[in-house]
C-alpha cells in the first residue's frame, strides 16, 4: 500500500510540467541550477508513451499533475534545490581559491 502511494506520488510530481516546457529545456545546459530538468524530460517520456497506449490516462495523469498540492510542492522542490546548488557553486569557488591561493602560491 505504502509503495503503491510513493509510485502515484512520484508519477505525479514526474508529470508536473507540460510537454513543450519539457522539451524546451536541455538537460546539458551549463550553469542550469534546476535539478528537476532530468526527472521533468523522464516524465514528458512516460507521459508520450502512455499517450500513445490509453490517451484518457494520459489526460489523467495530466491533470493529476496539476493539482494544487504537485505544484506546490515542485515549486518548493525547485526552490530548495536552487539554494543548494548556489551553496555548492559557491563552496566550489572557495576549493578553487583556496587551491590557488595556499596550494599553488598563485
Amino acid at each position: 500500500m505504502l509503495q503503491s502511494r510513493a509510485l502515484v506520488i512520484a508519477l505525479i510530481l514526474l508529470l508536473s510540467t507540460t510537454i513543450p516546457e519539457v522539451h524546451s529545456k536541455s538537460i546539458f545546459e551549463k550553469d542550469r541550477r534546476d535539478w528537476l530538468v532530468i526527472p521533468d524530460a523522464v516524465a514528458a517520456y512516460i507521459y508520450e508513451a502512455v499517450n500513445k497506449m490509453s490517451p484518457k490516462v494520459a489526460q489523467f495523469l495530466a491533470d493529476a499533475a496539476q493539482t494544487q498540492t504537485v505544484v506546490v510542492t515542485r515549486n518548493f522542490l525547485i526552490r530548495e534545490t536552487t539554494k543548494l546548488s548556489i551553496l555548492a557553486e559557491q563552496l566550489m569557488e572557495k576549493i578553487r581559491n583556496l587551491w590557488y591561493t595556499k596550494v599553488l602560491g598563485y
